[in-house]
């Protein structure tokens, strides 16, 4: 299914990691859609990821905080958006443990700024871009146990909470105004463009540069991964044929435990795991996430396509091959928090 030309969408965070890589999925997919990016340039949105696109006359970026009421209402005026997708979100958990207030302030008045412009420009479609975390997490001797979309919300930190509240919000706004609203909540997400203070990029990151590799704890977390691209096909969907007033789970159907991927980028990598450094648990950490995909698959037919030995193999390569990325942005204000994170918990 394709888009008419005419169309406008609103993809808020498009500076950031999922959001950059939906951008992407569409100018390559639909080059007639205009594409309008909002992003508030916090430190995880690096303006040189969506560079490319910004001579595309079909492509246009604001720099702009979703919570700023008026500055969002004059971009719905000028721009007349046909769908908005909503990726800006603070979304660190540990940041979150630290700061909680900078969360609760993005994730959900944010949210609640944009579904009132939707409703005031015209009722227009909205997705909220959810997280599996807010179901709080799974033991880690039932592997028969998968979160779906009727599993209670139970939210272990204020990153997830917020996205919760968020969720709740959107829902909300479906039921008491009409708002043509759905969710996703997806596992952990891994691909190009990944700020490194999640665990991948961090670990390929510090690999590639001899550092020390910290792993919370005995490394024994569990997580379902799921390769971006897989991701944004899966909102693509949603947006398409999805029922509004609905959410949707999107899982990559590959659970592993964090110390096996550490363990598997030093080998990829050529790097002694002698390098892996455990260090003081996480507050509240959740011991496993597990997705349940079928309402997707069954209403949409959609499915992974990329598994977990080739898309973490073009993960490796993006981040060897594109170090202009990824070295300034481990620099200055991020070096600061890495040390007070990972250094006084050794």
């Amino acid at each position: 299914m394709a888009w008419n030309s005419d169309k406008t969408i609103i993809v808020t965070g498009g500076a950031g990691f999922i959001g950059s890589n939906f951008i992407f999925y569409l100018r390559k997919k639909y080059p007639d859609i205009r594409i309008v990016c909002p992003d508030k340039l916090t430190y995880a949105g690096n303006m040189t990821t969506v560079a490319p696109l910004l001579n595309d006359d079909k492509f246009r970026f604001v720099r702009l905080d979703i919570c700023d009421r008026k500055g969002v209402y004059e971009l719905f005026d000028e721009e007349k958006p046909d769908i908005v997708v909503n990726f800006a979100a603070e979304s660190h958990v540990d940041r979150s443990i630290d700061s909680p207030e900078v969360f609760l302030q993005t994730n959900i008045t944010g949210t609640s700024v944009l579904m009132d412009a939707c409703r005031e420009y015209g009722n227009v479609r909205f997705h909220q871009i959810s997280t599996d975390e807010v179901y709080g997490d799974l033991p880690l001797d039932r592997p028969d146990m998968l979160f779906t979309e009727e599993t209670p919300l139970d939210p272990s930190s204020p990153y997830s909470s917020s996205k919760a509240s968020a969720d709740l919000l959107a829902m909300a706004y479906y039921r008491t105004y009409g708002l043509p609203v759905t969710v996703s909540r997806c596992s952990n997400n891994y691909g190009p463009y990944q700020f490194p203070e999640k665990l991948i990029p961090l670990m390929i990151v510090n690999a590639l540069n001899n550092k020390s590799l910290p792993v919370y704890g005995e490394g024994l977390n569990i997580r379902d991964w799921l390769y971006v691209e897989d991701h944004c096909r899966a909102v693509d969907l949603i947006l398409q044929k999805g029922r509004v007033g609905e959410v949707y789970n999107i899982g990559g159907n590959t659970e592993m435990k964090n110390i096996d991927i550490v363990k598997l980028i030093c080998k990829a990598l050529g790097r002694s795991e002698e390098l892996i450094v455990h260090v003081e648990d996480r507050k509240g950490h959740d011991k496993r996430y597990a997705i349940d995909h079928s309402k997707l698959s069954s209403e949409l037919g959609w499915k992974p396509l990329t598994d977990f030995g080739k898309g973490i193999k073009n993960t490796i390569e993006w981040y060897v091959e594109h170090r202009e990325w990824w070295e300034p942005v481990i620099s200055g204000e991020y070096q600061r928090y890495y040390e007070k994170m990972y250094g006084e918990r050794t």
